[in-house]
């Protein structure tokens, strides 16, 4: 390939190390491009909402309908409890890190198909992580997608600090779609009002906390955080989605409210 035909950066890239610290600068010259600027990441947690069946998920599968004229879905799912039966099972089995990953994808994936089938009369489709090329024409055409929320790292999961679960799992699926696409909001729909100084179903004397930064948040060292931890260092390097919104999804119009853009719940910023 003559140099000719190629940019500078592009002559750079081809002819140095990309473990070079001042090459790799370089590749920041162009901002990325936003390429869903107008849809909106929805995470439904599994042990949060979906587990409680019928009585949690129908307001809200409604409250998703309701708001499709006005708003493009892309919806992810939690695995919730049974994955942790799963992944208890493989720890005493002896599974690694990886094989865990599996066992909590396809406990995602059994909700993501469920809440598909709520809204198969809507015309809204399950697409799994080979189908996001034509997810731009789904949003189009029907205006929300279902996706499993866990990210298909399958076996090469990286293995945490402490102990063998997987370190990123559906909260953190769900948030790097949002940041990729260049999400205009990456909203989690859990069953408490956000973000608390402790367990707020375990410690009635905990504190709500509107509106945090990831800095912040990091030098509290919180015993319990509404959202996995691996989302919050992925927002330190973000360049779309430098801000997300936790809101408690049993309480009704709620997700309407934060898919207008109005602070409900807490709003956590890199």
């Amino acid at each position: 390939m003559e140099d000719q035909i190629l940019t500078q950066l592009g002559a750079a890239l081809v002819h140095g190390s990309l473990t070079d610290e001042a090459l790799l600068a370089q590749t920041d010259a162009q901002p990325a491009l936003p390429i869903l600027p107008d849809a909106n990441v929805v995470k439904i947690g599994g042990q949060s909402l979906i587990d409680r069946g019928r009585a949690a998920v129908f307001p809200v599968i409604a409250e998703v309908v309701a708001n499709l004229p006005q708003h493009k879905m892309i919806i992810g799912t939690g695995a919730g409890t049974r994955a942790r039966h799963s992944y208890s099972v493989g720890l005493d089995l002896g599974m690694p890190t990886g094989v865990l990953s599996i066992l909590g994808t396809y406990v995602s994936m059994q909700n993501a198909r469920m809440l598909h089938y709520l809204l198969a009369k809507h015309g809204i489709p399950f697409i799994e992580p080979v189908q996001f090329p034509q997810l731009p024409l789904f949003l189009e055409e029907r205006r929300a997608v279902v996706f499993f929320g866990m990210p298909p790292y399958l076996y090469w999961q990286p293995n945490p600090a402490v102990g063998r679960i997987p370190p990123n799992r559906t909260d953190t699926g769900a948030y790097l779609v949002s940041e990729v696409f260049g999400a205009r909001s990456m909203i989690f729909v859990k069953d408490e009002d956000g973000l608390y100084t402790a367990d707020p179903k375990k410690d009635h004397g905990a504190k709500f906390i509107p509106e945090i930064t990831v800095q912040e948040l990091e030098a509290m060292d919180l015993q319990d955080v509404v959202v996995e931890h691996s989302v919050l260092t992925f927002m330190k390097d973000a360049e779309h989605r430098r801000s997300i919104q936790v809101i408690n999804g049993l309480k009704p119009g709620n997700l309407t409210r934060a898919l207008n853009g109005e602070h409900v719940g807490t709003i956590i910023t890199a």
